[in-house]
């Protein structure tokens, strides 16, 4: 079995390989053609709103959407419930909380092309339990005169959520308070601490949550499930968590980075994906958080929008985002972690907090994850 030191080794050698373009790239679609340019030539406005809102941010990668287009200026947009996460996301909160930041970057690409989103949530009534067929936002483009896109408009194919660890130095006032202020809705209370005390506390109860859902095991084979080792596989599926790139294509090649490593919690992979999880964390200068004033399923959709304009913003201001799910997951075995983060952030069962995200800067933005093409999500 290969050693941490030959990890470490081929790790060196593929850094020099990617910087003399010796990876070959992967045969058919780019994955990646969804972030450069979107909704360029397009002639339906409804399109081009739907080429920018796929590229919502939404819970490992899975984009568990689908639309319907309406005559001629319309569309119903629903969840694809056979993309969801049984075991880490068990009643869909957090899915529905993707469904939101697509329906805004909706919203927020309407402009451009001189329309506004008239948006009608759970237009056929939203579901109490399990997810259903219904929609969950039905869509009208109406032409406006004089409309213009705001400055978050810009940031949609620049944003980034970026698993890395941050650099030491906290945002500064004036730009947090730009991402609370993005974050403002009916019904939503937007948080965020750089105060050393409740940033270790939630440093802790996030560590604690990443090593619960590591170390159950139907928790973990889901995230191992939607892994998608290098170019090809990531061609082939362009969803998930996608590991690819220069180090990891060599590493899959040599059979260090396999599926069945990563499933093998005594692995040399999964004890380096875990250490690189925890330095991540450790560095984390800010926290950034959502509560809502209630727990149903239109809150979930107006923290998803709102977390949307909040990524927006950040990146405005030279900030990442990178929301930290685990300790917010309701599978038994998280009960203690939840109720913490609850606890701390002041909220409670019927008031929850529907996001908690790291926030500071990075050395450099990461490249996009990957994406399926809109055509994949219509629905006749």
């Amino acid at each position: 079995m290969p050693t941490r030191r030959h990890i470490l080794e081929v790790l060196s050698a593929t850094s020099i390989l990617a910087t003399t373009g010796c990876v070959a790239a992967a045969p058919g679609p780019d994955p990646y053609a969804a972030w450069r340019d979107p909704g360029q030539g397009e002639t339906d406005p409804r399109r081009f709103v739907l080429a920018h809102g796929l590229l919502a941010p939404n819970p490992h990668n899975r984009q568990s959407w689908l639309i319907r287009l309406e005559g001629s200026d319309a569309m119903s947009l629903f969840i694809d419930r056979t993309r969801l996460l049984p075991e880490t996301d068990p009643f869909g909160r957090q899915v529905v909380l993707g469904c939101g930041a697509f329906l805004e970057l909706v919203a927020q690409s309407a402009p451009r092309i001189g329309r506004t989103a008239d948006i009608q949530v759970w237009p056929e009534g939203a579901p109490e339990g399990a997810l259903d067929d219904r929609p969950f936002a039905r869509v009208t483009l109406r032409p406006e005169a004089g409309i213009a896109p705001g400055p978050l408009f810009e940031q949609i194919p620049k944003r980034r959520t970026e698993k890395a660890p941050f650099v030491p130095m906290p945002p500064a006032d004036a730009a947090v308070a730009a991402v609370l202020q993005a974050a403002q809705a009916p019904g939503l209370i937007p948080g965020e601490t750089r105060e050393a005390g409740l940033r270790r506390s939630l440093i802790d109860v996030c560590l604690e949550g990443w090593r619960i859902e590591t170390g159950t095991k139907r928790t973990h084979m889901e995230s191992v499930n939607l892994i998608r080792i290098g170019k090809a596989e990531v061609a082939r599926n362009p969803d998930g968590i996608a590991l690819s790139g220069g180090m990891m294509d060599v590493m899959a090649g040599l059979g260090i980075l396999t599926r069945e490593a990563l499933a093998d919690p005594n692995s040399n992979a999964s004890k380096s994906s875990n250490d690189m999880f925890e330095k991540m964390i450790e560095a984390t200068p800010a926290f950034f958080w959502i509560r809502s004033e209630t727990a149903d399923r239109s809150a979930q959709l107006a923290a998803g929008r709102a977390y949307a304009r909040a990524q927006l913003a950040a990146a405005v201001q030279g900030l990442a985002m990178h929301p930290w799910s685990m300790a917010l997951q309701e599978f038994p075995e998280m009960a203690g972690p939840y109720a913490r983060v609850q606890s701390l952030l002041g909220a409670r069962p019927d008031a929850p907090v529907q996001m908690l995200v790291r926030l500071g800067a990075v050395p450099s933005p990461s490249r996009p994850t990957p994406r399926r093409r809109l055509d994949d999500l219509l629905r006749v």
